[in-house]
This record gives structure tokens, C-alpha cells and sequence, in this order.
């Protein structure tokens, strides 16, 4: 039994977890902030719904999935909607 538990210990040294990272759902304040991030440039409507939806269960989430759209759009076109 004892063999076990060290070869678990070696294994798990080894291998390098990352730590988890606790999924906490985006407040109706932090959505409007995702929203607006979004809507500052021309983005397909499905890109932020997709965005929201994924709020409600991870902010992180959220966040990292609307960076990555805006990358993409940015290394294609980047259209600036001025507000008056």
C-alpha cells in the first residue's frame, strides 16, 4: 500500500497540473461591459450572443472568446463604429 501512494506522489510531481479555474457566471453589469466591448466594432450578431450566453455560466470565459474574435477581426478588417 505504501508503494502505491509514493508512486502516486512521483506520478503526480511529474505530471504538472495546472489548477483549476473556478467558473463564476458574469453579473448584469459585467454583460453590459462584455456587450459594449463587443459592439465597438463591426462584429457578426452571432459572435455576441455567443458571448452572453457563455456569461452565464463563465465569465472567463466569456472574456477569452470575445478577445479571440475581436483578434480575429482585428488581423482581417478593423471597423471603428464612432459614437457621436
Amino acid at each position: 500500500m505504501a508503494d502505491t501512494a509514493m508512486l502516486d506522489n512521483r506520478i503526480s510531481k511529474q505530471i504538472k497540473f495546472e489548477p483549476l479555474e473556478a467558473t463564476v457566471a458574469a453579473t448584469e453589469e459585467e454583460s453590459v461591459i462584455l456587450a459594449e466591448k463587443l459592439t465597438q466594432v463591426a462584429i457578426p450578431l452571432y459572435v455576441l450572443l455567443q458571448a452572453l450566453n457563455i456569461a452565464k455560466y463563465n465569465k472567463a470565459a466569456a472574456f477569452r472568446y470575445a478577445d479571440k474574435n475581436l483578434k480575429n477581426i482585428k488581423k482581417s478588417k478593423w471597423v471603428v463604429i464612432k459614437m457621436a
